[in-house]
């Protein structure tokens, strides 16, 4: 009697007997086909399976059912052939064929003792009686013994001679219906990436055909052996006393007349004579029609399917072209379009970026930190940071390659993402009085774009690639919002970056705007955030103290608030300033904070605030970035 265990058991565990030391050693041999159904719990019951039970994926249950496969072909070909030459079904064949049919028996017999799977619950019945009634009340029972059975050795045994009726040599051809375990065969191994799914289809699409050519070669030799004029035959006016002569000879003229026919070659030297032979050819002829449609159609699709990204590659480098004409762009920008979208399909099957998405997360992060945590380590900006917080910068990073001579970055641009060199070089250039000025040379594992996205500024320099390269990027969205509640290692990158901005060439200093403001203003700001956080921060002891605490804010660039540039003197009024451009200064919160922030500056504090065109300035909210003040 089965237990309620074997009702309800999950059948996942299940796949581990496919290894005799119980542990899945590679992921692939795990089948598609066995999912356990949503809810279903799934614990390491399996040794509670009740005795003598065969679970349908154990290892060797699969190696016993591709040894029948090779048993099955044997069948599909001496099936045809002894209906064909009676001769062998009674002589050399006949104990070759009987220890098939005892290895077929045999494998009825262990079908009693395999669960199944229910279709309605996925789970696994290794209840006996139920795997008996499912298997006998099916159509696989009878068809597998029938097509199991000796029937000339039964009719031997009850009558004492052997006969060589027409109706064995039918009845042997019920070994077709083993067919099915190839066709099972090739659907498992077309989905086994460990094979090459072209080769499998190729194979199979070969024994497809050799099974045709054999079967109607065959078949046509029967209708001639039968026929009442043997020499009225189509194969009787080319051999003389065809029935008397080799059975070799026979075999190779109608394998000869089939692959000729499905061809559809014709040469005219082999053809039908009688009326049967013509209604046969007939239906060959018909049946060829198909099978050829078949052929044609599975290769066309295996060819098209190797070559589909070269033909859409081709498409989109026609297109870029035709756009590029029709909008007259320069040749050099025509040459970028050309090297990006050429580099795009060539590094396509080490990004496969479709591939990524349909990871899980996990999956996902675990690649990120494998590929590219090393570089993002020894990146100047990032020495020294917490390890989970370099954990979430990767797993958020995007890995793209650049072909030789193109712009990352271009000059002026609003920034929106930075980038670390994973290989290659780049270089950092400016536009000076209409012509290009190298200023360095940046390799892997430095940076670019990050002193925009730091600042909150355009982008000061260009960045164009020297030589194909990979780099991964982060928006600097995502960045602030990973940052934002790290405090303490918001102070070493804020260090790392003041000291690589100490630390530049004076050249790309002079390039960055209000470069020495900027710097003062970092210093000041880390100052005064490292004196409120101590402030905010004395000894508690009580939780209760702590709760209307405000949390102390990360020592980064305050990229929220507004900057503007102040001057001295009335808008009319001539330049006084001494470098002729101002002072770049954050906007304070309150008008009389702006008073005495110029004040600080000029020395003076002034009465009132004009923009560039005259008017006065009453309200803060007004302002924008990059707005002239004017104090009076």
């Amino acid at each position: 009697m089965t237990t309620p265990m074997s009702e309800t058991r999950s059948p996942l565990p299940l796949l581990f007997r496919r290894h005799s030391s119980g542990e899945i050693k590679n992921l692939t041999s795990v089948s598609s086909s066995l999912l356990p159904a949503f809810g279903t719990v799934v614990t390491d019951g399996y040794s509670n399976l009740n005795k003598f039970i065969i679970v349908p994926y154990d290892r060797r249950y699969r190696w016993w059912q591709t040894f029948l496969v090779v048993l099955v072909v044997y069948s599909a070909w001496v099936s045809p052939f002894e209906l064909a030459f009676k001769k062998v079904a009674t002589g050399s064949l006949l104990p070759v064929d009987l220890v098939v049919d005892a290895f077929f028996a045999l494998d009825i017999v262990l079908t009693f003792f395999v669960a199944y799977l229910d279709k309605s619950t996925y789970l696994l019945v290794d209840d006996h009686k139920k795997i008996a009634v499912r298997y006998l009340t099916s159509l696989w029972f009878p068809m597998d013994v029938a097509s199991t059975l000796p029937f000339q050795v039964i009719y031997r045994i009850f009558t004492g001679k052997m006969n060589r009726n027409e109706v064995f040599g039918f009845l042997n051809l019920l070994r077709f219906w083993r067919l099915r375990r190839v066709s099972e065969l090739f659907s498992r191994l077309e989905k086994d990436i460990r094979f090459s799914y072209f080769l499998t289809r190729l194979v199979k699409l070969i024994c497809v055909t050799l099974l045709a050519v054999h079967s109607a070669g065959c078949f046509y030799y029967w209708l001639a052996i039968h026929h009442k004029d043997a020499e009225n035959t189509w194969i009787g006016i080319e051999v003389e006393d065809f029935k008397s002569r080799s059975i070799w000879l026979g075999y190779t003229y109608s394998i000869y007349w089939s692959i000729v026919t499905l061809a559809t070659v014709g040469y005219g030297d082999l053809h039908a004579v009688n009326l049967g032979e013509k209604i046969f050819s007939i239906c060959y002829m018909l049946f060829n029609i198909g099978l050829t449609s078949y052929l044609i159609g599975n290769m066309t699709n295996l060819i098209v399917h190797s070559a589909i990204r070269t033909f859409i590659m081709r498409d989109s480098i026609n297109e870029i072209l035709r756009y590029g004409s029709k909008n007259r762009l320069p040749e050099s920008l025509k040459d970028q379009m050309l090297a990006h979208m050429q580099l795009k399909f060539k590094t396509a099957e080490l990004k496969q970026e479709e591939v990524l998405e349909d990871l899980p997360k996990a999956i996902r992060t675990s690649i990120a930190q494998h590929l590219f945590r090393r570089t993002v380590e020894n990146a100047y900006l990032f020495k020294d940071l917490s390890n989970d917080l370099i954990a979430q910068l990767v797993s958020e990073m995007k890995a793209e390659y650049f072909p030789p001579k193109v712009d990352i970055i271009i000059q002026n641009e609003i920034p929106t993402d930075f980038y670390i060199l994973v290989s290659g070089s780049v270089d950092v250039i400016v536009y000076k009085t209409g012509t290009e000025q190298i200023l360095s040379k940046l390799e892997s594992p430095q940076m670019a774009g990050e002193i925009a996205v730091m600042l909150n500024i355009p982008q000061p320099f260009t960045v164009r690639t020297r030589r194909l390269s990979q780099v991964i990027r982060i928006s600097h969205h995502h960045f602030k919002q990973m940052l934002q509640p790290n405090n303490e290692d918001g102070k070493t990158l804020f260090i790392n970056f003041t000291e690589h901005l100490k630390g530049m060439k004076k050249e790309e200093q002079n390039e960055i705007p209000y470069f020495s403001e900027l710097l003062e203003d970092l210093n000041s700001e880390f100052t005064e955030s490292n004196e409120t956080q101590n402030q905010r921060l004395p000894d508690y002891h009580g939780d209760q103290e702590m709760e209307g605490l405000p949390e102390a804010s990360t020592p980064l660039p305050h990229t929220d608030r507004i900057r503007v540039i102040i001057r001295d003197h009335h808008p009319d009024e001539g330049t006084k300033d001494a470098n002729g451009m101002g002072k770049l200064v954050f906007l304070p919160k309150s008008i009389e904070g702006l008073f005495g922030l110029a004040e600080k500056r000029f020395g003076k504090r002034g009465s009132s605030i004009f923009m560039a065109d005259g008017s006065k300035v009453e309200d803060l909210n007004v302002l924008r970035e990059g707005d002239h003040l004017f104090f009076v």
